[in-house]
């Protein structure tokens, strides 16, 4: 039976009970980088609901269910759970809304958002113990890195990296990995950024909406800040981005988190880290277009590409992978492979 008929019909069963004798609308709300998708449920009151289609096959609902929990209990506004079945990969949440901090963030409404996603990262983060959620550990870790030489060089620049290269290439993943693995540890969203923040309310705790969240691990403080700081969807001038940053830090010191007392060191953290999101999503944008045909993401490949040379280029640890990507970079201007 086609998945959306199979919906439908678990749609009809359950809305029979909470809302009987009712019709209602059904039509696409959003898909994301996976197999899941989400569609708005609209019923005669006007109100609405979302369904996530998460085919059990490709995707494992539980996870959701538990972080939503987690993070249900930190305090922060995640979707309800209103009917779920986990053979079927369907669930039935409430509706944050359609607004994204993507879609309204600029310099005027920006201080005002960002300080309520500082207020909720750090009650996540207060919430965090270990033993709950998966390490982000070495293994994890080193597996994104290696998104970078597997899909971006190979399959999307068309390169192969010769013996100097690849062992300048692994020297590098091993500092970054030394650096990030030191790093306390707490709860990390690992997407939390301007396209799974909703804006849900007018102030925290109503906003922001947090989605997206199925994928948490317990891992680096500063992962989820740069996610959100170094966005690859939305970029500020560095001057605005070590003021937002600043008042996390401020902010996360008041609350008793384990962050770096120096700034200098905690922002030294903070870029590394950096770094090795950077890596992973050149791969995973390339995966996503070369495996997934969807090619919605190389226009953000520049972005993310620009981050990680500031970084690379600001610290001398890092200079081989700058001068890695020059090579690549005139190799593929040669060949006529650019993004």
């Amino acid at each position: 039976m086609p998945r959306t008929k199979l919906l439908r019909e678990w749609l009809d069963q359950h809305l029979s009970h909470s809302h009987p004798g009712s019709t209602y609308t059904l039509e696409p709300a959003s898909a994301d980088a996976s197999f899941r998708r989400y569609f708005r449920v609209t019923l005669p009151d006007g109100s609405t609901q979302i369904v996530m289609d998460a085919p059990p096959e490709h995707e494992d609902c539980r996870p959701f269910l538990k972080v939503a929990t987690l993070f249900r209990d930190a305090g922060v506004h995640v979707p309800a759970v209103y009917a779920e079945d986990l053979k079927l990969g369907f669930l039935l949440l409430s509706d944050l809304g359609n607004t994204t901090y993507l879609d309204v963030l600029d310099t005027t409404s920006a201080r005002a958002l960002y300080s309520n996603a500082n207020a909720a990262l750090i009650d996540i983060q207060r919430a965090s113990r270990p033993g709950i959620l998966p390490e982000y550990d070495r293994a994890l870790l080193t597996r994104e890195l290696d998104l970078f030489p597997d899909w971006y060089v190979t399959r999307h620049l068309g390169l192969t990296l010769d013996a100097t290269q690849e062992a300048a290439l692994r020297a590098v993943f091993e500092k970054i990995l030394a650096n990030n693995l030191a790093q306390p540890q707490v709860f990390v969203h690992r997407d939390y950024h301007s396209r799974n923040l909703m804006v849900s309310g007018d102030d925290y705790p109503a906003n922001p909406g947090i989605i997206d969240f199925q994928d948490a691990v317990y891992g680096p403080i500063t992962y989820d800040l740069v996610s959100l700081y170094r966005d690859a969807y939305i970029s500020w001038d560095e001057q605005q981005e070590l003021d937002f940053v600043i008042r996390y830090w401020e902010m996360a010191r008041k609350a008793g988190l384990p962050v770096e007392a120096n700034f200098d060191m905690f922002y030294r953290d903070y870029e590394w880290m950096g770094a090795q999101r950077q890596i992973k999503v050149l791969g995973i944008f390339a995966r996503l277009f070369h495996r997934d045909g969807k090619d919605g993401y190389l226009k953000d490949m520049p972005r993310v590409m620009a981050y990680l040379r500031r970084t690379c280029a600001r610290y001398n640890a890092l200079a081989p992978m700058a001068r890695l990507l020059d090579q690549l970079e005139n190799r593929a201007v040669e060949t006529g492979l650019t993004f």
